[in-house]
């Protein structure tokens, strides 16, 4: 760890057990073990608020994967796992929400330090996120069932379905909520009866591994949850391709996601995808000004606008535009660019500088094509992957800043004129995430919804997400879902009895 990384930890009075953890060797966890990788090969993660070295982590390979797949079958197809009582899965599963329930401070830090995030944001949203993800989903683990039927053919048959899990599942996650993202696709997971094999994101495998220990002290048999970090070119192609891996569950970008999806499907691997977004907002007049441009200014500017559904496209009726504009500046003027680890952090780092190089890219474009820069857009003196929340006006839906996901601090604004244009406007995007609507009036609201082509509808707020509901996109922005009992059915296999009766 370099000297400016335990500088930095000690301005902001890190955990003694969070400054243990981040000090020793880091390892996969395979098969209730943890190794190198197989050729010994290691990465550097930096710090994004000091940009030093904070420690080394395994660059997995194909055979590392190959190891954890046959540890995570060798549970699906005869281990204590397969043996569980559901009861007994939903002990261990919140078991295992109490450990990081009592962890949860430690965690947070960690996630701060590996991301840039906000410490508090950690502690209130990832975390807890996670131990709430955990708790649903094992109170699911003895109400998964079949039904009986009656059928109609002639004869005497007794007819039902079995619900069964669908078996070793691959699991692929972002770097932008790594710990809570992975709980969404393990918690359902679990609860099936399924095992797992993780591929957390290169740029933040911490917290992953830091879990890890706490499955261990759960007591959750060895080869049920497997970690293995490295490239996504190596373990996920690997991952995607491997015939013992019988679901896929992605996060990430669209072009990434196609590609993983088109290497499963040669194998038919059950998938879900959760891709890109460009999510649109619209503010109507008769929307409380100050509230909406405070919640809008926080939908796009949490986490630093590394958030899948930010709402990046802001469509306001022209009558409050400047006003609107006006209140949106005044507000983010308040959101303090700091270190994660300061509790009064908003503006937090991007994760690293090839995505700040990235963000600071495409304020340079939005200026080229037209757009006018409102507020904002330049990075921060000193060391960090820091970008000033920007505010552009006068956007045109044909320029690429509102196309395409920037995925950093960076909103596009527009008027318009009639309900029927802002609807146009928002469902102008080969993205499909989420949408937001702002307006006391319920009537408009409740025809908009339908027509809206997102997966998620947000009413006079942004990002409001809890596991009892769905979460997943429409068009480019992938299919399945993750959370509610609706991902369960995308982690489960249908068998359908028929017996003949004398």
């Amino acid at each position: 760890m370099d000297n400016k990384v335990k500088d930095y930890l000690q301005a902001f009075g890190v955990l003694e057990a969070t400054q243990r953890f981040l000090s020793k060797p880091q390892r996969q966890f395979i098969g209730g073990a943890w190794v190198e990788a197989s050729d010994g090969a290691t990465s550097e993660v930096i710090e994004p608020s000091t940009e030093a070295v904070l420690t080394r982590i395994p660059m997995g390979t194909a055979a590392d994967l190959d190891r954890a797949v046959q540890a995570a079958r060798a549970q699906f197809d005869g281990g204590p796992w397969s043996q569980l009582k559901p009861l007994e899965r939903e002990r261990l599963l919140h078991r295992l929400a109490d450990l990081i329930e009592r962890n949860g401070d430690e965690l947070a830090q960690i996630e701060s330090i590996d991301m840039g995030k906000s410490v508090e944001q950690a502690r209130a949203v990832d975390i807890q996120g996670t131990i709430d993800t955990f708790r649903y989903f094992a109170g699911w683990a003895s109400k998964i069932h079949g039904r009986t039927v009656e059928p109609s053919l002639p004869g005497n048959y007794l007819a039902y379905t079995r619900k069964e899990p669908v078996g070793v599942v691959g699991v692929i996650v972002p770097w932008n909520f790594p710990l809570q993202t992975m709980a969404w696709k393990l918690g359902a997971a679990l609860a099936t009866g399924c095992t797992v094999v993780v591929k957390p994101a290169e740029l933040t495998s911490l917290s992953a591994l830091r879990f890890a220990e706490l499955v261990e002290q759960a007591g959750i048999p060895a080869g049920v949850i497997n970690i293995v970090t490295g490239r996504g070119s190596v373990v996920g192609t690997a991952m995607s391709s491997h015939p013992g891996i019988d679901k896929l569950s992605f996060t990430g970008s669209t072009p990434v996601g196609c590609s993983v999806g088109k290497a499963s499907m040669d194998q038919m691997k059950r998938l879900t995808l959760e891709l890109g977004g460009k999510s649109p907002v619209i503010v109507f007049a008769d929307a409380d000004i100050p509230a909406a441009a405070q919640a809008v200014a926080n939908g796009v500017f949490f986490n630093s606008g590394q958030v899948c559904d930010a709402g990046t496209r802001a469509y306001i009726e022209r009558s409050i535009y400047p006003q609107f504009l006006q209140a949106l500046a005044e507000y983010t003027a308040t959101l303090k660019i700091a270190p994660g680890l300061d509790p009064d952090c908003f503006i937090s780092p991007m994760v690293s500088r090839k995505q700040q190089q990235s963000v600071l890219g495409y304020i340079a474009l939005g200026k080229e094509e037209g757009a006018q820069l409102y507020y904002g857009g330049e990075p921060v003196a000193g060391p960090g992957f820091y970008v000033q929340p920007t505010i552009f006006a006068n956007c045109r839906n044909d320029m690429r800043v509102v196309q395409e996901e920037i995925f950093g601090p960076v909103l596009v604004t527009q008027p318009f004129d009639s309900q029927e244009e802002a609807l146009a406007l928002a469902n102008d995007s080969a993205f499909g995430l989420a949408a937001a609507l702002y307006s006391n009036d319920l009537g408009r609201v409740h025809g908009l919804i339908p027509q809206l082509r997102a997966g998620t509808v947000y009413v006079n707020a942004h990002s409001t997400l809890d596991p009892s509901m769905p979460f997943g996109g429409y068009k480019q922005s992938g299919y399945g879902k993750d959370m509610g009992a609706e991902q369960l059915e995308f982690l489960l296999e249908t068998k359908a009895v028929w017996i003949t009766l004398p």
